[in-house]
């Protein structure tokens, strides 16, 4: 077989479920824990009048012996079991969960953006968790050598380095125990029909997809590798990528830019590796590959729960997120409970035409990145970075980029604000604003929304236009509904649509008409437990 097709099977095969994740996987579990066979349970002693519930003790490492103090929980609050993250830091053994022998089944729910994280508010019957019972574990299992989530579940993993709210939920997929690897494999497949109104817009069907493959081990004496992978085969969609109007950024040909389109994502998003050696109350890290993400920005748009459902990218993708696809990244930094700073060397120029080759890796461009986890519901991150020649078509011109963000989720809602400053050098300051809220109102009914507002100076490329070079702050509102409900084991189904508006000044009506409106249908099949 050759390499295209033997790395095209690869990545349609970690769409697939496992054979044998009934056997190894349970809901929630992350990549690097280590999960024993279970302890014979002891007989039930008489209990007494005061008697308080049993403790279910989740022991860190063979080696912590002793017992913590527990803290009492409300048999009705979820019964969860908050996991340790693949990358963090591992802390000293904390106060353990006791939970009401009679409650049911202790393992973590999943909400409408993920599975639910120690910290985060309980579903209330208006906004019921989703339900896995066939793979709960009974009452008073204990499952030895199985570590709790550091920081009390202040964040969860997002895209790269970065960090999204612990409420939020850490990525869904399937989890499982290779040896001494944890295991976790995570995709979706989006069927998308769009139709970009007004002169300039268009109308497709294509496919989105996205499979991710990443694996973690202990290295001993507190330190921890993690080896991931992350693929696409969008660039079937064809190099022009989808209609998607006001957004821009990269090109189909290397000639002509991309005006009112979406690029598609090349083959390979990341190949990269994470290095975490634990180093007073945190841990000091290393990141990076010949493709991966640099700090800069949220975590992409792929990977917030806000935006589960949105069917296109953002119009200020090229604000926010374009850098998740870097060829070549190195990133160092230090990830304590509640903060985490990091800086990375990466290569500025955007991927080019050629979506299924890895392009040359180089560190010519650099950012920074602070992240602020106050508690499971907040994630806060500002970032400056200086890319160089990051536009194929404008060689000449560096960029200095400086975002800001807030995202919040709890109780089913998932939100995110967030601004940019893209300094063109020589050039002008370009802003963007982006907003977006994710609400799972039940098990199967989800409602979102995204409004963005954005500086724009390339929507006129010809020259010859009066328009040229003009800067234009346009503006999108768009908002949706998508269904729910389960599949075949790990297969979860989404069908939905969206409505989108723009804002827009008077000089552009002639290009796009007085009030264009998109509308777009999806179906979303996806790894989600």
């Amino acid at each position: 077989m050759n390499r295209p097709l033997l790395v095209t099977a690869c990545a349609v095969a970690a769409l697939l479920p496992s054979a044998a994740h009934a056997q190894h996987a349970m809901p929630g579990m992350m990549p690097g824990m280590k999960m024993d066979a279970p302890k014979p349970k002891p007989k039930a002693k008489p209990k007494s009048a005061n008697t308080h519930p049993v403790s279910r003790s989740a022991p860190r490492a063979a080696a912590a012996k002793a017992d913590a103090p527990s803290q009492s929980v409300d048999p009705h609050a979820g019964h969860d079991m908050p996991m340790d993250t693949a990358t963090a830091p591992q802390p000293e053994p904390v106060a353990r969960e006791t939970v009401d022998p009679h409650a049911g089944h202790a393992m973590p729910m999943e909400t409408a953006t993920g599975p639910r994280m120690e910290g985060q508010a309980t579903a209330s019957p208006e906004q019921p968790a989703m339900d896995h019972a066939a793979h709960a574990m009974p009452a008073g299992h204990d499952m030895a050598g199985m570590t709790m989530l550091p920081f009390d579940g202040a964040y969860g993993e997002g895209s790269g380095t970065s960090r999204n709210p612990g409420n939020a939920g850490q990525m869904l997929g399937e989890h499982l125990m290779l040896g001494d690897w944890g295991v976790m494999l995570h995709g979706y497949v989006w069927g998308t029909y769009t139709d970009q109104g007004g002169p300039r817009g268009a109308n497709m069907a294509f496919v989105e997809s996205m499979a991710m493959l990443s694996g973690t081990r202990d290295l001993g004496t507190g330190a921890r590798l993690q080896l991931r992978t992350m693929m696409s085969l969008e660039p079937l969609i064809g190099k022009a990528g989808y209609p998607n109007l006001f957004a821009t950024g990269e090109t189909a040909d290397g000639v002509n830019p991309l005006i009112d389109r979406q690029h598609p994502h090349d083959l390979f998003m990341e190949l990269a590796a994470r290095v975490d050696v634990d180093a007073g109350k945190g841990s000091a890290f290393l990141y990076g590959g010949p493709v991966a993400e640099p700090a800069l920005g949220p975590s992409a748009f792929m990977h917030r729960a806000s935006a589960t459902y949105e069917p296109m990218a953002p119009i200020t993708h090229h604000w926010f997120d374009s850098t998740h696809i870097a060829y070549g990244v190195v990133t160092a930094g230090y990830a304590a409970p509640r903060w985490q700073i990091e800086a990375s060397a990466f290569r500025g120029r955007e991927p080019d035409q050629y979506r299924w080759a890895i392009e040359r890796p180089s560190l010519d461009s650099w950012s920074v990145r602070a992240t602020w986890t106050p508690s499971p519901a907040w994630a806060v991150q500002a970032s400056h970075g200086r890319l160089k020649s990051p536009e194929q078509l404008e060689a000449f011109r560096n960029e200095a980029r400086t975002t800001a963000s807030v995202q919040y989720a709890r109780g089913g809602v998932a939100t995110l604000l967030a601004y940019s400053a893209k300094h063109k050098l020589p050039g002008r300051v370009l802003s963007a604003w982006l907003a977006e809220v994710n609400w799972g109102v039940n098990r199967h009914d989800t409602l979102f929304a995204r409004g963005e507002s954005v500086a724009n100076d390339e929507l006129f490329p010809d020259p010859a236009s009066p328009l040229h070079d003009r800067k234009f702050r346009v503006g999108k509102l768009e908002g949706g509904y998508a269904y729910r409900l389960p599949l075949v084991g790990p297969l979860d189904l989404a069908v939905g649509g969206a409505v989108g508006i723009y804002a827009k000044p008077r000089a552009l009506d002639a290009a796009y008409g007085r009030f264009p409106v998109s509308l777009s249908l999806f179906a979303k099949v996806s790894l989600a437990r």
